[in-house]
């Protein structure tokens, strides 16, 4: 076990350094005086003269040889320097960290139920094979698995807000941000529901899940579907296997048979595509959050996109590659704990 999480350790590095040579070279084709623009606000790039661009490019090293550049920027990098964002109006670093609570509070909300649920419909479809529960299970799969996000954002948004009023879009309603944003109220965490409830204002708390439950449907029914036909196409797999009859035909009861010899070994592939949910997630779910008007990292990204604010769509770029990579290295060293046999791969 030790042997393989290091050696799946190591490789973090070198996936590291390759995206940063990616996004580096990406950042090159711009040209230096386009480049000094992202590292500079608009309004001082705007009063700069050509001497004054001169000599901030030769700071940040953008006419330098192609090695001595990269050089340049890694160390930027690690000083958290990623240019300014024109979209968020502040360095693009606190820009991210500014919005990356959002995406994770909604991820929070969301990971347990979409992972609970689904694979919970998937084992029971694959146990009740074509019976009447399996097939409402696929009709329930296949009516979320063809609709894309934005369809269920909108659907969701016109039946719990505009039709009962009770899911309403953003973060907060008006009067719980400006207390949330006055000097009495403490940001511990910068997840607004944890920081309501350790300030003491369950208002506010149930006024911030109340936003955050319209988002957190929206994206469920698509990721049930996806988990719950990976789990049943697994689970009918293993269902078939001869240790499966062996368990049987030992008199087990049926619940010891699914639960102890079925289900753990269908949940490889399943870790997979809950794994990749996560990391969807936490990389910011750009159309949802965009439809309920939450200011995530996905919006941001979205909107950096459409405003082409250069250092703010490198900077997402780094942001989500960086979490694409740990929560794949996280997903590998799950396998090895439920199937010891991938620790000798």
């Amino acid at each position: 076990m030790t042997t393989y999480i290091i050696r799946r350790l190591l490789l973090l590095p070198l996936i590291m350094l390759g995206v940063t040579l990616i996004v580096f070279s990406m950042q090159q084709l711009l040209g230096p005086l386009k480049l000094l623009s992202t590292y500079v606000d608009p309004n001082t790039y705007a009063k700069l003269s050509d001497q004054d661009k001169i000599v901030l490019m030769e700071q940040y090293g953008l006419t330098d040889p192609w090695p001595v550049r990269y050089g340049k920027w890694i160390g930027n990098l690690f000083k958290g320097d990623l240019g300014w964002s024109v979209v968020g109006k502040e360095p693009v670093l606190d820009a991210l960290l500014h919005r990356f609570p959002y995406t994770v509070e909604l991820a929070l909300y969301a990971i347990f139920p979409i992972i609970g649920i689904g694979i919970w419909l998937g084992v029971t479809a694959a146990v009740h094979h074509n019976s009447f529960i399996d097939q409402a299970i696929r009709i329930f799969a296949l009516i979320g698995w063809s609709l894309p996000d934005f369809v269920w954002a909108i659907l969701v948004l016109l039946i719990f807000y505009i039709g009962l009023g009770w899911f309403p879009p953003g973060n907060l309603s008006l009067w719980a941000d400006e207390v949330v944003k006055s000097a009495t109220f403490n940001n511990y965490t910068n997840l607004l529901t944890i920081d309501a409830l350790l300030n003491g204002r369950i208002d506010i708390f149930w006024d911030a899940l109340r936003h955050i439950l319209g988002p957190i449907i929206a994206i469920s029914w698509l990721w049930w579907a996806n988990l719950l036909r990976i789990t049943r196409s697994s689970m009918l797999e293993v269902l078939r296997r001869d240790y499966i009859r062996t368990a049987r035909s030992k008199g087990l009861p049926e619940r010891v048979v699914i639960n102890k010899h079925a289900r753990r070994n269908a949940l490889i592939p399943v870790v997979t595509t809950a794994g990749q949910m996560v990391i969807g997630l936490l990389a910011g779910v750009v159309i949802v959050e965009m439809v309920f008007v939450r200011t995530g990292l996905g919006s941001f990204a979205a909107t950096a996109a459409q405003t082409l604010d250069y250092a703010s769509i490198m900077g997402v770029l780094l942001f989500t590659s960086f979490i694409l990579i740990v929560g794949n290295l996280i997903i590998d060293i799950s396998y090895a704990f439920i199937d010891p046999r991938i620790r000798l791969g």
